[in-house]
């Protein structure tokens, strides 16, 4: 095993007509936060084959969150945030699981079998880790202490857009809007009670997911580190074209500004 840093032994995974495995968006935001979007990219690496998937699959839900990352580039602009978008498909190796996890390269996916992803040897499922995963992680952990560090004291806020289907094994997702959290309430409550005293929003509480069961992203960066963290999720219908990012971009920009004037937001604290 290794920490990430290059390994002779393992082939590379990436070539130089592959997409980076993330970008940074307005990096020099003077928000206090750090917006990301860790299923941003229906991408894969050009070695993989499109992973023995037809285009129609790349396209769907199981290798990305459909409009979530134009939304956060919304975002980064209406709060003057920077934001870090993964570059390649949650089928090359999920950014928002666990390394090892089962479904951290899911070889099976609503019902979808991943030719590309069966019985990967060690060193195939390690160069996705050291080439994708890796990198994006270490690219949030240098953006969140470089606003730390230019923060004026103020420990910066995170925040993860995410999307979900409009409906999942037969049930019609009743949410326009999920907000995501674990054991921090600090911007997860406020933000609830803003969204929902919007008498046409149904918002979710950890719907359609709990944050409390999946979450490598706001655990690892967020909870261990004592930030102030939440995950929004995004019906996809309702952001499937640009008109509905700007709309919806808009609605969740307004709720966090406001969120954010609460200025004893921006401290350490553990939960």
């Amino acid at each position: 095993m290794n920490d990430g840093a290059a390994n002779p032994a393992i082939s590379p995974l990436l070539d130089s007509g592959d997409p980076p495995p993330f970008c940074v968006v307005n990096p020099d935001g003077r928000a206090a936060v750090v917006l990301v979007c860790d299923h941003a990219s229906n991408a894969v690496p050009a070695r993989l084959g499109q992973l023995g998937l037809k285009p129609t699959a790349l396209s769907q839900h199981i290798a990305w969150d459909i409009g979530a990352a134009q939304v956060t580039r919304l975002l980064a602009a209406r709060l003057d945030a920077s934001a870090i978008l993964a570059g390649y498909s949650r089928l090359v190796i999920d950014c928002n699981r666990s390394p090892g996890d089962p479904t951290s390269i899911a070889e099976v996916s609503d019902g979808i079998f991943i030719p590309g992803n069966r019985n990967l040897d060690d060193a195939a499922a390690e160069s996705r880790l050291n080439e994708v995963f890796w990198p994006y992680h270490h690219a949030i952990t240098r953006m969140l202490a470089h606003r730390w560090r230019h923060g004026q004291g103020r420990a910066p806020a995170l925040v993860a857009i995410h999307s979900f289907t409009p409906v999942m094994s037969g049930f019609r997702r009743p949410w326009q809007l999920g907000v995501l959290w674990n054991r921090d309430p600090r911007l997860a409550l406020p933000l609830l009670a803003r969204l929902r005293a919007e008498p046409d929003l149904c918002v979710g509480d950890n719907e359609p997911y709990s944050g409390r069961e999946v979450g490598f992203t706001m655990d690892t960066h967020g909870g261990v580190a004592g930030l102030p963290h939440v995950e929004v999720e995004i019906r996809q219908d309702l952001i499937a074209d640009d008109a509905g990012c700007i709309r919806w971009g808009a609605v969740v920009g307004d709720a966090i500004a406001a969120v954010f004037e609460d200025e004893t937001l921006f401290r350490l604290q553990h939960y």
